[in-house]
């Protein structure tokens, strides 16, 4: 590529993505399922990617946005710049992670409030699954990949039991939140949208999209926005590396990390702590329970759970293109 001067059809189609209409459209629809999944706090779009087979592709796209992309792009080389970057892979992705974040954040924050068993039941199967799906990729389980499960079961499980707190809205600190919450959006098991709960801006973000077009809200937008762009671009990176050099050890890490969220989504909770933050209710600390009593809620629920469980491994098998 260096010194060449392209097309522009020989930029769009000089970098590696989808070769069909086929293959788009499968690719768009992966990217549906991880913005459905981002939308749920304790549930991460990085999951979806992982058992879909896209998650080492998607860093690599990422990755392609580089400084010799950059530099390009200064210099109104244009086309040179659309040459490097991975512009097939990440537009078919991010379409359908805004596609499904547009359409279906009502949706979600219906069910989650009027439904939560149903929705974290079908969410718990297809964690259960993923974390088995996952697992058959590590290279070897031995001493070293299963201490890396281990430490990942923990990371996750201290993680998703913090308690949300109230903190600033400087503009610095919507930038931390937002280079943290990408960079927990695309690990395995880490929600973006709980550790922007956890940060006490989940509401706060959600409510500026809401109105976007407010000045005041535009300014909030671009910030949080440029904190996603540092952490993706800067976390994407170390992940990259990370499954290169030691991807046993990483799969085993990042699988420990599902399987450590799982006490989160489990659909039985006994709220034992409610505090008033920001003027909304949240549960401090609620422990796992068994439901009362095996009724036709209790059914639907163990149906909804196999339903994902089965809609996981249906998807691995359709992700080999």
């Amino acid at each position: 590529m260096n010194g060449r001067v392209f097309s522009w059809k020989e930029a769009f189609w000089a970098s590696p993505g989808p070769r069909s209409l086929k293959s788009a459209a499968v690719l768009y629809l992966k990217g549906v399922c991880m913005g459905s999944a981002d939308i749920i706090p304790g549930v991460s779009g990085g999951t979806i990617a992982l058992i879909t087979g896209i998650y080492e592709k998607l860093l690599q796209a990422i990755k392609s946005a580089d400084m010799g992309m950059a530099r390009k792009a200064l210099t109104f080389d244009i086309k040179g710049a659309l040459a490097r970057i991975h512009i097939r892979f990440l537009l078919c992705i991010f379409l359908g992670i805004g596609t499904a974040i547009l359409s279906l954040a009502r949706l979600m924050n219906y069910l989650l409030h009027y439904h939560p068993v149903f929705i974290w039941s079908l969410f718990f199967g297809l964690i259960a699954a993923s974390v088995l799906v996952v697992g058959k990729r590590v290279d070897k389980w031995n001493i070293g990949t299963g201490f890396f499960f281990l430490a990942g079961a923990g990371v996750a499980y201290f993680i998703v039991n913090l308690i949300p707190v109230s903190t600033p809205e400087d503009s610095w600190f919507i930038f931390f939140s937002g280079m943290l919450a990408i960079c927990a959006m695309i690990l395995p098991g880490l929600s973006g949208a709980f550790i922007l709960l956890i940060l006490g801006k989940y509401e706060f973000i959600t409510a500026t999209l809401k109105n976007p077009f407010f000045a005041q809200n535009i300014l909030i937008i671009l910030i949080f926005c440029s904190g996603c762009l540092v952490g993706l671009l800067g976390f994407s990176r170390v992940l990259n590396y990370l499954i290169r050099k030691y991807h046993g050890l990483t799969l085993a890490f990042l699988t420990g990390l599902m399987a450590g969220c799982m006490q989160k989504i489990w659909p039985w909770k006994q709220v034992l702590e409610v505090r008033i933050i920001n003027g909304h209710e949240h549960i401090l600390w609620g422990g796992n329970t068994l439901p009362p009593a095996f009724d036709v809620q209790v059914a639907a629920a163990a149906g909804l759970a196999g339903l994902g469980f089965i809609a996981v491994i249906v998807l691995e098998n359709l992700s080999a293109e």
